[in-house]
């Protein structure tokens, strides 16, 4: 075809020559760009089979585009303004691709589904895709297409689009899911160890000495909110050494210091934490009301976190109970107003399941109660208070009071099991923050799911007044146990025919609850009398 249009235009080659009327023939550097060789990808000097990573996986980008030369205003093109794609580059290869930036570029996940299922690259514009310009314009033959494509997202986005497209499981069939955090063990502490030598040639830090290391480590696992685990979550290691050896230049050290690595996580908190410092003076100058001594019957301090972004803090609310004569129902006030989350109101629920199941077996549950967060004005969800919200329950329907400098975090099942919850570290030290502000009396502590102690990564400050018995732990395995510890009372152990001991927390509640069947049976007795004279 080149040999048949060189003799067609033989006159090209020639110099450029003037007609008579002062027009020029054909010819010249121009009129020789039609027999130029555009390439578009080259892998001559490439070892092996390619691999790309497009960062702006747009439309253009994924499958190239026709570029156009303005000419007295006139848009020209040709095949040498014809532009590879992402594909192109990576044809015979893998192309590794950010699934949210594909999603977020408009047009292109279609593209990139298209020139899959048909295993070829066509070049061409978004207006001729959806067919919204018809000017003419270059339609370069389709490329055959043989590559592996990568897609790179979090979790809820592979299953989002396994979910919501159809075609999504026939085009990536293979799912890699990566974990976040691995066992800490001594083999693995020592891996770890050299990874943070690793990342600090890489970044060309300051080195650092055991002390900095372990303090990384104990970080690590801080982060993960296990003591048996390690994050591996690489951008935020490497931002804790970048920092910790910043201030280790700061005081022109060699090494990195566990004091340099303690000294950037509080400052991190330091820049993060005016909202929580806020809420602190609200509690402490008694605008929000919150007591961390002496007792009170049907009121309890509740443990719940707060995030603004990456920052987590906790958070203590007061938890108080109402009861009265009624038909066996707990009234959760958050729901009612549209405040409660579905997790929050099971968690209530079943609390009247308990209730019913402990003490109210062969009789009806005469009793309507109301549980409320006080001076709560946003949302509430997660069931990691219904322990509290029982012990609150159990303190109205008995009359006991409950210590008020004792907190209480945990969610419960119906035969009365404490299990675990998510942000019992933060939750602890938000409690602690308010008591040592206030002046410990030694009566302090908070009560947490025996099943969260692997949880515990808990704070110097925290760990220090622990030790000294300024500030107590209790891990509770079930209701009883910690009603114990709220009360000092003993909680009791049914007999053969389910009955407690009267001067047991257990005994008080059963006796006020059949004292309140007694009064309704009497009470709907009556009525029914009056109904009939």
């Amino acid at each position: 075809a080149v040999q048949e249009d060189v003799l067609e235009n033989v006159r090209g080659f020639l110099p450029s020559e003037e007609k008579g009327d002062g027009s020029k023939l054909p010819g010249g550097p121009a009129f020789l760009r039609r027999y130029q060789v555009n390439v578009l990808v080259d892998h001559g000097s490439s070892g092996g089979a390619p691999v790309v990573f497009e960062d702006n996986p747009a439309f253009k980008n994924l499958v190239g585009r026709v570029e156009h030369l303005s000419e007295m205003g006139v848009l020209q093109t040709d095949f040498n303004l014809v532009r590879p794609g992402a594909l192109h580059r990576a044809n015979g290869g893998y192309l590794v691709l950010s699934a949210l930036n594909v999603l977020g570029n408009p047009y292109a996940w279609e593209a990139l589904k298209r020139a899959l299922k048909g295993r070829q690259v066509l070049i061409e514009s978004v207006g001729q895709m959806i067919d919204t310009i018809s000017t003419v314009s270059l339609e370069p033959e389709p490329i055959p297409l043989d590559v592996k494509v990568v897609l790179l997202g979090d979790r809820s986005m592979y299953y989002q689009l396994q979910a919501q497209d159809r075609e999504f499981g026939d085009l990536f069939k293979v799912m890699a899911d990566f974990n976040e955090e691995m066992d800490r063990t001594p083999e693995n502490e020592q891996e770890y160890a050299q990874l943070i030598a690793t990342m600090v040639r890489r970044e060309a830090l300051r080195p650092f000495d055991r002390g900095g290391v372990a303090r990384v480590i104990e970080h690590s696992a801080r982060m993960v909110e296990d003591n048996q685990k390690l994050s591996i979550h690489i951008r935020g290691l490497v931002d804790l050494l970048r920092e910790s050896s910043y201030w280790a230049c700061e005081r022109d050290a060699e090494v990195v210091t566990a004091e340099d690595v303690q000294r950037t996580i509080d400052t991190r908190v330091y820049r993060s934490e005016r909202v929580q410092r806020e809420m602190e003076q609200q509690i402490l100058r008694d605008t929000i009301l919150l007591d961390t001594h002496g007792t009170a019957v049907g009121q309890i301090n509740g443990l719940s976190v707060l995030q603004l972004g990456e920052y987590v803090f906790g958070r203590p609310s007061r938890i108080t109970a109402q009861v009265r004569m009624g038909r066996g129902e707990v009234v959760n006030i958050e729901r009612e107003v549209e405040l409660s989350g579905p997790s929050h109101s099971k968690g209530v629920l079943i609390l009247s399941a308990f209730l019913a199941g402990r003490y109210a077996v062969d009789r009806p549950l005469s009793l309507s109660a109301s549980l409320v967060f006080e001076q709560s004005y946003g949302g509430v969800d997660g069931d990691s208070a219904s322990s509290t919200e029982l012990y609150a329950l159990l303190s109205a329907i008995s009359g006991v009071p409950l210590k008020q400098g004792l907190a209480v975090t945990g969610s419960v099942n119906q035969h009365g099991r404490v299990q675990a919850i998510g942000g019992v570290n933060d939750k602890i030290e938000g409690f602690f923050d308010i008591c040592k502000a206030r002046g410990f009396t030694g009566e302090q502590g908070v009560l947490i799911p025996a099943s969260n102690v692997k949880n515990l990564m808990l704070r110097k400050d925290v760990r220090e007044a622990v030790s000294e018995g300024q500030f107590q732990i209790y891990p509770v395995a079930s209701i009883d146990q910690g009603i114990e510890l709220l009360t000092g009372l003993s909680a009791g152990t049914a007999d053969d025919a389910g009955a407690y001991a009267e001067d047991t927390v257990n005994g008080r509640v059963q006796r006020r609850l059949a004292e309140l069947a007694e009064k309704r049976s009497r009470y709907l007795t009556s009525g029914d009398d009056r109904v009939q004279g």
